[in-house]
């Protein structure tokens, strides 16, 4: 009966490499992500500081 060795022991260039692809495809997606929200919340807090500034010239020929 013939013993079974296990010549391999971790991993090979291939998957290293192929890990490596698929992180970096990943990584690439969310940054596109990331961008397109990033664009959205400049978008809303300049929205939301010409709301204040309105609000606020308001308040002061109400009071004046």
């Amino acid at each position: 009966m013939k013993k079974v060795q296990k010549s391999k022991r971790g991993f090979t260039l291939i998957e290293m490499v192929l890990v490596i692809a698929i992180i970096v495809i990943l990584a690439g997606v969310l940054s596109i992500g990331i961008s397109g929200y990033l664009e959205r919340a400049t978008n809303a807090a300049a929205s939301v500081s010409v709301h204040n500034s309105l609000i606020e010239s308001a308040t002061q020929v109400i009071q004046a």
